[in-house]
């Protein structure tokens, strides 16, 4: 059932990589009565403050991309925060949602909810099925947690809350910070340092061999309206590209497109780490949605938009020679 452009609708993070790109895509469709907060607005950890926001706008969708987030070092330094926080987060929002009478929520989580050695394309059933990566486990813990809320009250009191589970993501207002970004972000940062301090060569772990999948954010976007006017069912939702890419094709599509002349220099010796890592979308699709940006023009698209003035805020003046990239980044798949 499509969304009235004159619905209420209450996106939960609006501020960051996901949260952005949605309402992006809801301000494209007509909407005009989106509730947008941030966190000096609304604290999602206050459960009196989101039980008066709700009472007092009465939000008819709620979209929650709020969450806490970060690398693997941030979640083996802070696993206390980042299981708190996005359980409060979750349980704050969920229930005032369902307290009053909000028509549709959608949840979002993310691909590291699944098991370390989950079969490949991972299916939605492969929740729960084996021993998460320690190295993020607090965090998908928490998402595993907010899937299960939805479908408790979905269950128990027939409140209409879905999941939607993303792969890797990227894109228009991603992190680009030189130490705890993603690996697309730090890919183009880093290619980006090189060429504009004219450095001879780039070197990357690994043989560039394991394979990966993205998904831009605006694709994402476009996928969370489709599930809020087509699906309402108990079982979560991958969300991906269906297409897998090796990190040597990566790094060269990256080079290609900052316009990195210099070499790319794969050093063996270092892990590769996991050699596959896919989402099963079929069920996303035989529900008639598809992806349509090809990972090239995505990544020139967010390379225009952030260029110079992101890349080159924290830029050093003084860069070395060559520089390695540790791509073991590519098993965190922490969203936004």
């Amino acid at each position: 059932m499509p969304i009235a452009t004159s619905a209420k609708i209450f996106v939960a993070g609006h501020c960051g990589l996901v949260g952005s790109a949605v309402v992006r895509k809801l301000h494209q469709l007509g909407c005009t009565n989106l509730l947008l907060r941030t966190h000096s607005d609304l604290d999602l950890t206050n459960q009196s403050a989101v039980e008066s926001f709700f009472a007092d706008e009465k939000p008819q969708y709620v979209i929650l991309a709020a969450a806490k987030v970060g690398g693997i070092h941030a979640n083996n330094t802070y696993p206390a925060d980042f299981i708190t926080i996005n359980l409060q987060i979750q349980t704050n929002v969920i229930v005032s949602s369902f307290n009053h009478k909000v028509q549709k929520l959608l949840f979002l989580g993310s691909s590291c909810i699944y098991p370390k050695f989950a079969p490949q394309p991972i299916p939605e059933n492969a929740l729960l099925t084996a021993p998460l990566e320690p190295t993020n486990e607090w965090y998908a813990i928490a998402k595993i947690a907010g899937i299960k809320m939805c479908q408790a009250y979905r269950l128990q009191h027939n409140f209409d809350a879905i999941s939607a589970m993303p792969t890797n993501l990227y894109g228009t207002n991603d992190n680009f910070h030189p130490e705890n970004s993603h690996v697309l972000p730090a890919l183009l940062r880093r290619f980006h340092e090189a060429k504009v301090n004219n450095l001879d060569k780039v070197v990357v772990w690994g043989t560039g061999s394991p394979l990966r999948e993205f998904l831009h954010v605006d694709d994402l976007a476009d996928a969370v309206v489709f599930l809020l006017e087509n699906y309402s069912d108990l079982e979560h939702v991958n969300v991906g590209s269906g297409k897998e890419v090796s990190i040597k094709e990566l790094a060269e599509l990256v080079k290609e497109v900052v316009g990195f002349k210099g070499e790319l220099v794969w050093d063996s010796t270092k892990p590769d780490g996991t050699p596959r890592k896919l989402m099963d979308t079929s069920k996303l699709v035989g529900l008639g949605w598809i992806p349509k940006i090809s990972l090239r023009d995505g990544l020139v698209d967010t390379y225009k938009c952030v260029t110079p003035g992101i890349l080159e805020a924290d830029h050093a003046p003084k860069m070395p020679k060559a520089f390695s990239f540790d791509y073991s980044m590519l098993n965190d798949t922490v969203p936004c």
